[in-house]
């Protein structure tokens, strides 16, 4: 959520290609798992909601409605395969075991471009469902969430790394909104929102909450946003 909304986190980020590449080679060492339905009863809304606070604040998913850039772009990384002809259960399968065992860190890279997925970050059931989401939906043309009031689309989008009264989110990753935004405006929240390291509250960095929302939201969405947060946060 808006810029002022920042987590403090150490920059350690690795190039948009080594990331990529990083899932292309499980692409092409898993690939032996198709056919395998790992997980025929797995739950696919939970995995979608499992997806958001878990993994949504790292990667792109264009159905979970996540932008960020910490992590591959789920869709961009599956499109070429899916369009090949790998299926869902093949895709599954990949996800699944970068669940389990994700890429290695490489010997000689320094230790503040060391960005990866941390083991057990889901487990069990948990990490069935949220892969068998993931394999229904990523790199799929088109895909896109699904259209939420306000207040849901606050807690699905923003409610994961911040807390706000109204909406019964107390995550705190980000400020918290009722006070980040009290006596704000309309003007401000919005810019906050389509281009949040324009005003960085104290004790937060830059470059943490995603800077795509004015292209992941269509304009009646992203004025609802507005709107709920200036009835809820801005009094």
């Amino acid at each position: 959520m808006p810029g002022v909304l920042r987590a403090p986190f150490r920059s350690r980020r690795r190039s948009a290609t080594a990331r990529l590449g990083a899932v292309a080679g499980a692409l092409v060492a898993l690939v032996v798992l198709a056919g395998c339905d790992a997980s025929e009863n797995a739950d696919v809304e939970r995995g979608r909601t499992l997806f958001q606070s878990n993994c949504g604040t790292c990667h792109t998913l264009a159905q979970a409605g996540t932008t960020a850039s910490v992590g591959p772009n789920l869709d961009d990384a599956f499109a070429t395969a899916r369009a090949d002809g790998m299926d869902n259960d093949t895709i599954e399968g990949v996800v699944q075991t970068q669940i389990d065992s994700p890429r290695a860190i490489d010997a000689g890279v320094e230790d503040y471009d060391r960005v990866y997925m941390p083991p057990d970050i889901v487990t069990g059931d948990d990490a069935e469902d949220v892969a068998t989401y993931v394999a229904s939906v990523a790199g799929v043309p088109g895909a896109k969430p699904p259209e939420l009031p306000p207040g849901e689309l606050f807690t699905e989008q923003c409610g994961i790394c911040h807390a706000l009264q109204a909406a019964g989110t107390t995550a705190t990753t980000g400020p918290d909104l009722d006070e980040a935004l009290k006596g704000e405006d309309e003007a401000f929240i919005q810019k906050q929102i389509v281009d949040p390291n324009s005003q960085i509250a104290k004790g937060y960095q830059p470059n943490i909450m995603p800077q795509t929302f004015e292209q992941s939201l269509s304009s009646k969405d992203l004025q609802g946003l507005v709107d709920y947060l200036l009835q809820n946060a801005a009094k």
